[in-house]
C-alpha cells in the first residue's frame, strides 16, 4: 500500500499521451513474445503502446479475425461499435474501421461521435437482433474499445457475439491465434480501405428504455438526490441526459474528459486507474458523500459501478450485490419463478445465505461474466454478479436487457432501493448481517509475471497439503465451480465459516487472492496469512 494512495494525481504521475500516441503506430509487436502476442483475458485484449503490447498491428490483426470469424458463424448483420475515453481507444477506433471497410462490414457508430458504454453497446446488439433465431445471418454483434478500468496507458478490445455479452473463450481463443498469426505473416491479410460507417444513436436507444429496466417513477417521485460521477468514462454524455429524460434529482459530479485522467486520486499502487469498487480511486466521491443520499461512480466504459451511502461511504462491491439481489428477487414479481441468481466464485458467502432465504437456486461460476450470459438471455437468470463490482439483471417483465455487465442500471437500483425502502443500500446491508451474520472480506493483489501468473493459473488440489485452515477443518478444495464445471483458472479453499480463492488477473500482471471470514477480522487475517503462504510457495 503506497503512502499516496487516495492522494490526488500530481504532473509526474500523467502520461504522455503524444508519446503513447505515437508508440501505437510506431512499434510493430513481436508476437514470438508473450508480452506482445494478441491475448485475450476475461474481458478482451488489452495492453498499452508502449510496450508493444497494444499497437495498430493488433487492432487491425483481432479485427480482421473478428471478420473472418463471423464469416465463419454465419453473422452478416451490422456490427455496433462503442469506445471508452482511454486516450488508445481513438486511434484503435479508427484502425477497426478501416478493417470493417475494407471487408464490407456494416458498421454502427454513434452518430453524434459520443463515447459509447459497454452496456450501451449490449443492448443496441440486444434490440437488433430481437425475434431472430439462431443462425439468421441478419445477426449483428458488437465491438468496444476499452480496457476498462485500467490506467489512462492502457487499451483494450473486446468482441461481443450476437448474444452481446461477452465473448467465450472458444471464440476468443480462435480470434486471437488467428490474428497472431495475421501479424506473423506480415499483416498481409489485412483488408483496409477508408471507413464508411452507419451513424446510430446510441445514447438514445439505451436511455429511452431504461424505464422497461428500472422503477424510475419511485426514483423521481422520492426526490432522492444522486450525484453522479463519470470518472471520466464513457458515461460522461449519458448521466445527464437520464437525469432530464426521467426528471430525477441528479447532478453530474465530475464532467470533464481528460485522456491523462489528472482529477482521479492515485489507487493503492500510485496507478491512475478509474476503478469504482477502490476506496483510493473513489477518495473525492466519498469525501463529499454528504452532498447526496447516493453518489456513484462508473469505470472508463461504464460497465462497473460504485456505490456511494450518505452514512457509510463507499459499499464492498460484494454488500452491494447481496442488497441488490434481496431486492430485486422481492420486487419484480413479472420474473420467472425459478429466476436463479448467478454469483462469482470469489464473491461473497453471505449471498449464498440470501439466495437460500430467498428460496432461488444459485449458480456460482468461475471469474468472467461471460458465464452469465446464456440465463440473461433467456431470463433463467435474472441477476449476474461480480465481486469487482460488475453486474447486471432482466428487464421489469423479465426480458434480457444488457448481457454485458452495466454500471448504469446498478447505480440507478441503488436510488430505487432507497426510494422504495426508505433505506439506503448500506442500511439494508446492516440488516442483512444482522440476520445472516457479517462476513470480513478482503482482495489482496500483487505483481507477477507472465509465468507466475500461468503457474498459479494452473494449481491443483494436490497443491493443498494442510487438513486446516485458520483453525478450521478443510470442507472442499476446488478448481472448477459448482455452478457449470468450469475451470476456475486459480484454487479455492473452503472450512465451514471461512474460504480463501487465488487466481491471476485476466487484465493486468497481478495476482489476486481473495478470502473471507465470518469469524471476523482477525480470524480473516489468520486465512490470509496461510493463503498468501501458499501462493509464495506455488510461485516460488
Amino acid at each position: 500500500m503506497s503512502e499516496r494512495a487516495g492522494k490526488k494525481a500530481q504532473q509526474s504521475d500523467l502520461v504522455n499521451i503524444e508519446k503513447l500516441l505515437a508508440a501505437y503506430f510506431e512499434i510493430h509487436p513481436d508476437v514470438t513474445t508473450a508480452e506482445q502476442k494478441v491475448a485475450f483475458g476475461t474481458s478482451g485484449h488489452r495492453g498499452t503502446s508502449l510496450n508493444g503490447s497494444f499497437n495498430e498491428d493488433h487492432i487491425a490483426a483481432i479485427t480482421q479475425a473478428i471478420v473472418e470469424y463471423r464469416r465463419a458463424q454465419n453473422i452478416h448483420g451490422p456490427i455496433y461499435v462503442g469506445k471508452d475515453t482511454h486516450a488508445l481507444s481513438g486511434p484503435a477506433e479508427q484502425t477497426a474501421l478501416e478493417v470493417l471497410s475494407g471487408n464490407d462490414v456494416i458498421t454502427m457508430v454513434d452518430a453524434e461521435g459520443r463515447y459509447v458504454p459497454t452496456p450501451s453497446v449490449s443492448v443496441a446488439i440486444i434490440n437488433h437482433n430481437e425475434g431472430k433465431p439462431a443462425g439468421d445471418s441478419h445477426l449483428a454483434d458488437g465491438l468496444v474499445i476499452t480496457p476498462s478500468h485500467n490506467p489512462p496507458t492502457d487499451g483494450g478490445f473486446k468482441y461481443n457475439p450476437p448474444h452481446g455479452g461477452p465473448a467465450d473463450s472458444d471464440a476468443t481463443n480462435w480470434i486471437a491465434a488467428r490474428a497472431n498469426e495475421i501479424i506473423l505473416g506480415g499483416m498481409r491479410g489485412v483488408k483496409r480501405s477508408a471507413p464508411k460507417p452507419t451513424k446510430f444513436h446510441f445514447r438514445e436507444n439505451y436511455i429511452s428504455q431504461l424505464g422497461d429496466v428500472l422503477n424510475l417513477d419511485a426514483i423521481r417521485d422520492s426526490n432522492v438526490s444522486i450525484g453522479a460521477d463519470p470518472m471520466g468514462g464513457a458515461s460522461v454524455d449519458y448521466w445527464g441526459a437520464i437525469g432530464e429524460e426521467y426528471n430525477l434529482n441528479l447532478t453530474v459530479v465530475n464532467p470533464a474528459v481528460d485522456f491523462q485522467f489528472g482529477f482521479m486520486t492515485l489507487d493503492w499502487d500510485e496507478k491512475i486507474r478509474m476503478d469504482c469498487s477502490s476506496p483510493f480511486a473513489m477518495a473525492s466521491l466519498i469525501e463529499d458523500r454528504n452532498k447526496f443520499d447516493i453518489s456513484t461512480g462508473n469505470d472508463a466504459d461504464a460497465d462497473r459501478h460504485g456505490i456511494v451511502t450518505r452514512d457509510h461511504g463507499l459499499m464492498n462491491p460484494n454488500h452491494f450485490l447481496a442488497v441488490c439481489i434481496d431486492y430485486l428477487y422481492r420486487n419484480r414479481p413479472q420474473w420467472r419463478t425459478d429466476a436463479a441468481v448467478g454469483k462469482t466464485m470469489v464473491s461473497s458467502s453471505i449471498i449464498n445465505r440470501v439466495v437460500e432465504k430467498l428460496g432461488r437456486k444459485l449458480i456460482e461460476v468461475p471469474v468472467g461474466f461471460k458465464w452469465f450470459v446464456p440465463g440473461l438471455i433467456d431470463g433463467s437468470v435474472g441477476f449476474g454478479g461480480e465481486e469487482s463490482a460488475g453486474a447486471s439483471f432482466l428487464r421489469l417483465d423479465g426480458s434480457a436487457w444488457s448481457t454485458d455487465k452495466d454500471g448504469l442500471i446498478l447505480a440507478l437500483l441503488a436510488a430505487e432501493i432507497t426510494a422504495v425502502t426508505g433505506k439506503t443500500p448500506s442500511q439494508r446491508y446492516a440488516e442483512l448481517t444482522a440476520e445472516f451474520g457479517a462476513p470480513a472480506y478482503e482482495r489482496i493483489d500483487a505483481p507477477a509475471t507472465l509465468e507466475q501468473k500461468a503457474k498459479l493459473g494452473k494449481l491443483s488440489a494436490d497443491a493443498v497439503t494442510a487438513s486446516e485452515l485458520a483453525g478450521e477443518k478443510i470442507t472442499a478444495i476446488l478448481t472448477h465451480a459448482p455452478g457449470n464445471g468450469a475451470a476456475l483458472g486459480g484454487l479455492k479453499v473452503e472450512t465451514e465459516n471461512a474460504w480463501f480463492a487465488a487466481r491471476p488477473s485476466g487484465t493486468e500482471n497481478v495476482y489476486k487472492i481473495y478470502a473471507e471470514s465470518f469469524l471476523g477480522q482477525q480470524h480473516l487475517e489468520s486465512v490470509q496469512s496461510e493463503a498468501k503462504l501458499l501462493v509464495d510457495n506455488v510461485l516460488a
